[in-house]
């Protein structure tokens, strides 16, 4: 089976969901992107892609995903692993050898946090190997952090690389480019502290129980101890008042053991909370002047429409300056569904795709985003989220997640030994 064989069957699942709803009208531009791949095929490149078919249409009978096809070949390497770590580090040394051999390279991952640690993995490769990153690497949508071990990841944004490119820009497409990246960057922060913040109050409310549970039980010890102190000198009604109840000595000081045991107990527990509120407070502390800086930002971005328009209202006008500048970097880091819904992506073509954490991608995008590649692709993520190949009413078989707005089913496990 070819790539362009799927083009038709994918459409029918693409329109199938794009019936049930599409408000964004990503749906819509995903349909159109496949269509022209299917009438104007002379503008992509499938040979690539044609590699990719025993992993995402394979035989029914293969059960385990590491035997859907053993065939190794310079277009297409598979980096399967179970350690993401591993796989990242394996990813970044293919990155560093394409940048090398001067290739032009898309790398994407399924969503912005992911892509953002395969970008920092391949900067810190090429660092590795003397190469300057910033001048390699660039990242279409804004990264999930702005910094980490002493790479500034800021600098590989997109519109901050084509401001320095063109040397200026309108003042107030600028201020409001900053305005926007400023936000954006704020967002992440403070939605994590907020959970920090959450998790740190339920921690001080369990603090507060145990300290009341511990409070009462100091007391009743204390109780106890002094009636033991006092016991002779009762009055004769008095403790035989008490046995009745089963109050006498010995009882008593099997209580105070218990308590004993019991505030023993609550103090160990109370350590353990305090030292986890004492992790907790650096991470939920918010910088006094961050909160209403980012209030004044949101309330602005707000009344332009939101962050989607004001993106829309920077890229006015700008695409003919853009795309060059776009076509003249090395590696280009984005999520597929921004190679989709962006039309400045529809006429760029490159000689590698990196695809991070590949099986979470659904497969429309992901061939969508493979005919852009004319000599090689790099498919690397964890073989066991691939799901068992599933017949269709389409005639073919999927083994790979196809939905753009469902989770994807049940990844295939490992077969046993």
């Amino acid at each position: 089976m070819k790539a362009f064989d799927l083009l038709p069957a994918l459409l029918h699942l693409v329109a199938d969901e794009e019936r049930a709803g599409d408000p964004s009208g990503f749906l819509q531009k995903l349909h159109h992107r496949l269509e022209d791949m299917l009438h104007h095929p002379s503008s992509y490149h499938f040979s690539a892609a044609d590699r990719l078919m025993p992993w995402v249409a394979p035989d029914t009978s293969v059960t385990d995903p590491m035997l859907r096809s053993t065939v190794v070949t310079s277009v297409l390497t598979t980096i399967w692993d179970a350690d993401r770590t591993a796989r990242r580090t394996r990813l970044a040394a293919v990155v560093t050898e394409l940048v090398k051999a001067n290739k032009r390279v898309l790398l994407i991952a399924p969503d912005n946090r992911t892509l953002t640690e395969a970008l920092l993995a391949a900067a810190k490769g090429l660092r590795g190997a003397g190469l300057q990153y910033r001048s390699f690497l660039c990242c279409y949508d804004p990264p999930n952090i702005t910094s980490e071990g002493g790479l500034n990841l800021r600098d590989l944004i997109f519109d901050v690389q084509v401001s320095a490119f063109l040397g200026k820009s309108q003042s107030d497409k600028a201020g409001l480019r900053r305005k926007l990246e400023r936000y954006l960057e704020l967002t992440p922060i403070l939605r994590y502290k907020a959970e920090k913040q959450k998790d740190l109050d339920e921690v001080r409310h369990l603090e507060w129980r145990l300290l009341t549970a511990l409070g009462d039980t100091q007391a009743e010890i204390k109780r106890l101890q002094n009636l033991q102190a006092v016991y002779e000198s009762l009055p004769l009604w008095q403790r035989l008042g008490m046995q009745v109840v089963g109050s006498n000595v010995a009882t008593m000081k099997e209580n105070c053991v218990l308590y004993e045991a019991q505030k023993q107990e609550y103090l160990h527990e109370l350590e353990i909370a305090q030292s986890r509120i004492n992790e907790l407070k650096p991470e939920a502390y918010v910088d006094p002047e961050l909160r209403p800086e980012y209030e004044e930002l949101r309330d602005e971005i707000e009344r332009l429409g939101g962050v989607a328009k004001v993106r829309e209202v920077l890229a006015m006008e700008e695409d003919t300056k853009r795309l060059p500048f776009l076509q003249a970097k090395r590696v280009l880091a984005v999520t597929p569904g921004r190679v989709i819904g962006d039309s400045i992506f529809h006429s760029i073509r490159y000689d590698a795709l990196l695809v991070d954490e590949g099986p979470r991608i659904p497969l429309p995008l992901l061939l969508a985003c493979a005919c852009l590649a004319r000599e090689r692709i790099v498919l690397a993520g964890d073989p066991h989220e691939l799901p068992p190949p599933s017949s269709t009413s389409y005639g073919i078989a999927f083994g790979w997640a196809t939905s753009l707005t469902r989770p994807p089913a049940a990844p295939a496990q490992p077969a046993p030994a």
